[in-house]
């Protein structure tokens, strides 16, 4: 199984609606197993990172009024991507550039889900 993430509005008669992905755009968040390898390792949560490490025990629900925040945060767990690939490889495998390359891909698509939400007023959720 792989990560989503997805952009949601507030409904008017309560609850949330969950957007379609624009064309162009993925919801990949990466692998189900990053939940606890990637996104909530000790070196992200090292960061002093609030949002992603959730993901280690939870979906996660960013809302709108917290999409600033969670996009500071998605910065500087960039500005550490490098030491983060390195330390969140796989044991034993065969192609480290390609971890780093799928972390930042990944990263990539939470961060303009994100965007797409703040443009919005809306939140994210990443299950």
């Amino acid at each position: 199984m792989s990560l989503s993430v997805d952009v949601y509005v507030a409904r008017a008669e309560g609850g949330i609606e969950v957007l379609d992905v624009p064309p162009g755009c993925s919801d990949a968040a990466g692998r189900e197993d990053w939940r606890t390898e990637v996104w909530g390792s000790e070196p992200v949560r090292s960061l002093g990172a609030r949002f992603l490490p959730r993901l280690a025990t939870e979906d996660l629900t960013v809302a709108p009024d917290e999409v600033p925040a969670f996009l500071a945060e998605c910065d500087l767990v960039r500005t550490r991507l490098a030491r983060l690939t390195e330390a969140t490889d796989d044991v034993g495998r065969a192609d480290e550039v390609g971890h780093a390359d799928d972390v930042r891909r990944s990263l990539d698509n939470i961060v303009d889900a994100a965007r797409r939400a703040s443009d919005i007023g809306g939140g994210i959720i990443i299950w």
